[in-house]
């Protein structure tokens, strides 16, 4: 006879969030990397209650191709010397309009203004909690 209680992650299609505070202070890295090399509109997007896939999107504009490397080496820079991360993979370096940086549970997306007003990735994931977040300055 089979126990009447279910753990719900035996439940196929149920989502649960997860804690994600380590997700979320690297998101919150990255977020600050991009506001430290002239990143624009910057946004955080908590995705645990929507996906399993990953946690946090960070979604920014860069001006040109080479701020958008810029931005995207300097975060692979301290993920990876810093915070020891290794990224899952990497989209759209070469072309520079949109470059995706997977680090599974955090995924940066650095557009050019033009590419993020054409996909309009906050509003695709609108109903996604919006993490409030301030750069701080260096000085």
């Amino acid at each position: 006879m089979t126990d009447p209680k279910h753990d719900p992650m035996d439940i196929p299609n149920v989502i649960l969030p997860r804690d994600g505070a380590e997700s979320l202070k690297r998101a919150k890295i990255a977020a600050q990397i991009i506001a430290d090399n002239r990143g624009t509109d910057i946004v955080i997007l908590d995705l645990r209650k929507l996906t399993y896939a990953f946690d946090y999107f960070v979604i920014a504009t860069g001006t040109s191709n080479r701020q958008l490397h810029a931005l995207s080496d300097a975060i692979d820079e301290v993920f990876e010397k810093e915070l020891h991360e290794k990224k899952v993979s990497t989209e759209g370096y070469r072309n520079s309009r949109w470059i995706l940086c997977d680090y599974g549970d955090v995924v940066i997306h650095l557009f050019d203004g033009e590419t993020r007003d054409y996909f309009r990735l906050e509003d695709l994931w609108g109903s996604a909690e919006r993490i409030e977040f301030t750069p701080t300055t260096l000085e």
